[in-house]
């Protein structure tokens, strides 16, 4: 079964004093199975963003471990800030990341709940999807009034909290736990000073918008509806929560969002009705922050966005997609975006020992020493990334070709898909020496008893047939790589088809090597019809690659 992942963000309500969040953080990385992604402290604020992610038990017990260190070391009777709050660990919601539904994390928030109201005696409220109230999925409502309302709201039956005692604790105050989708804490930057001004802006793109009133917009009577309820003008975007606040820190002010669903309005949207509003109200979009983490979905879609709107190819490399969103949303304005500690997917990888992270000659001397790997399958991965990059870069070069201007969205395609082949091939090179210690790993384990004879038997077998599978994908997508190199040689940029031609000739070297590799493991594998499928499906590969090289070739020289 595919491992479970869970993400938890719990607010803290300290962000000057690092020492306090260090103690806290220490608790978090205690266990194990979880690892520490962000801390983000906010002076202003006065509260830290942390995020973690690991298996759902091990998230449960760090989570608490957390909230029970925060409620001894911060006082909230004595806390200041600018964001709202009503705990020493204000929310700690959990996150659906990969192979869980949202309603096995609503289980874990409420077995996370239970525990911290029984042992810690704190107030806890449930919210978003593991609410137990609808007026309490919306975690502004159970906010409401804050930290210095909660011993008489803790009064009211109304109030009793859904785990731990109706008692105000002075030091610790309440916590919302909940289960809640991937959220994004954005703030865009202001030219001006003045939060009534940005106010006007968070409201012109939030959500819920703003009240309606008569006549003066500001001043104006309000306008009820038939139940006496303010009419609300709803704002640009949906599932996004939105207010203007001041930041003595920066001096600036700040639009602070929360954009619930990425789906439904992309940061590059909230990001250009925040610049249209400010505009029209005679103010400048100066740039923009990430708060916590940021999946990397979000910053290719945005930097697409962005790279489409200057009709320039998007079939560049991820690293240069991301330049572009960071620059296109000023995200470096007020302080350094470091893509592999912002983004989700780069910190999981941060502590891999990669051979991508080599450079050229690194890679070489590794693959040139007494070691056994990487070998002739990872070589041959990284052949065909090779071949297919040439080809996307014949299809940049056609994309910004002076007089090809309206051209550049088809050679845009043609470059996407080839770096979408490049990346997938790239990833083989280090996936192929896992296989290869993957095999030696099975060796090392005991053979004594039967038992562990038969467990070390079938482990032998399994990864072999991963060792075999590796290199088979790395075939298939070598041999795909041949649509967008034969493309380019047929249309692209005449000055650089000879680049194509070299492609092909790479591709091809790609598709031999790999199925040498193919053919060497299948001799130790006992499924002799997965073999002989394999190998046949292989051949059939391999005089394709043959025939697909010199047809190219010969277009090619027609050309040079």
């Amino acid at each position: 079964m595919a491992k479970q992942l869970i993400e938890c963000v719990p607010n803290f309500s300290e962000g000057r004093d690092m020492s306090i969040i260090k103690q806290i953080t220490d608790e978090i990385e205690k266990v194990d199975g979880v690892k520490l992604l962000d801390v983000d402290p906010g002076k202003a604020t006065n509260r830290t963003v942390v995020t973690f992610v690991g298996a759902p038990e091990p998230v449960v017990q760090a989570a608490f471990l957390a909230i029970k260190k925060a409620s001894t070391i911060i006082d909230m009777s004595k806390h200041e800030g600018e964001h709202p709050r009503m705990g020493a660990t204000d929310v700690c919601p959990l996150i659906p990341i990969s192979n869980i539904d949202m309603d096995e994390v609503v289980q874990y928030a409420h077995k996370l709940g239970e525990m911290v109201g029984r042992e810690l005696h704190i107030p806890i409220y449930m919210y978003e999807s593991a609410a137990t109230r609808p007026e309490w999925k919306n975690l502004a409502t159970i906010r409401a009034g804050e930290y210095e309302a909660l011993p008489e709201k803790l009064s009211k039956p109304a109030w009793k909290p859904d785990y731990g005692a109706a008692k105000f604790n002075e030091k610790a105050g309440a916590t919302a736990i909940g289960a809640r989708d991937f959220l994004i804490a954005y703030n865009v930057n202001l030219n001006t000073t003045s939060v009534r001004r940005a106010n006007s802006v968070a409201f012109d793109v939030r959500e819920q918008g703003r009240v309606k009133r008569e006549g003066n917009p500001i001043t104006g009577k309000i306008v009820r509806d038939d139940n006496g309820e303010a009419v609300r003008i709803p704002g640009a975007c949906k599932s996004v929560k939105g207010i203007g606040w001041y930041i003595e820190e920066y001096g600036i002010a700040q639009i602070s969002m929360n954009l619930t669903n990425i789906n439904v309005s992309p940061l590059h949207k909230v990001f250009e009705e925040c610049v249209k509003s400010a505009h029209n109200r005679g103010l400048r979009v100066t740039g923009s922050e990430l708060v916590g983490l940021v999946p990397l979905k979000v910053m290719l879609d945005t930097g697409k966005y962005f790279l489409k709107k200057q009709k320039r190819s998007i079939g560049v490399s991820e690293e240069e997609i991301i330049k572009i969103a960071v620059k296109s949303l000023g995200l470096d304005e007020l302080a350094p975006f470091d893509p592999k500690k912002k983004i989700i997917e780069y910190q999981l990888e941060a502590n891999a020992a990669l051979l991508l992270d080599m450079d050229l000659k690194a890679f070489a001397n590794e693959t040139a020493s007494e070691s056994p790997a990487p070998g002739g399958g990872s070589i041959s991965a990284y052949v065909g990334a090779l071949g297919v990059s040439l080809a996307t870069m014949v299809a940049n070069l056609s994309a910004h070709k002076r007089g090809w201007d309206d051209r550049w969205e088809d050679f845009s395609e043609w470059a996407a898909k080839g770096q979408l082949l490049k990346d997938q091939l790239l990833k083989l090179v280090d996936e192929d020496t896992n296989a290869f210690n993957g095999i030696i790993s099975a060796f090392r384990l005991p053979k004594g008893t039967e038992e562990e004879q038969a467990l070390r038997k079938a482990a032998i077998q399994a990864a072999t047939k991963n060792a075999i599978e590796i290199p088979f994908k790395v075939m298939e997508i070598a041999s795909q790589s041949f649509e967008v190199i034969k493309a380019m040689a047929e249309i692209g940029n005449p000055n650089s088809v000879s680049d194509a031609g070299v492609g092909a000739l790479c591709a091809r070297a790609a598709i031999h090597g790999a199925y040498l590799n193919v053919k060497i493991n299948s001799s130790d594998l006992e499924d002799k019809d997965f073999v002989n499928a394999t190998l046949g499906k292989g051949e059939a590969m391999i005089k394709q690659a043959d025939e697909l090289e010199q047809e190219i070739l010969k277009l090619v020289d027609s050309k040079v």
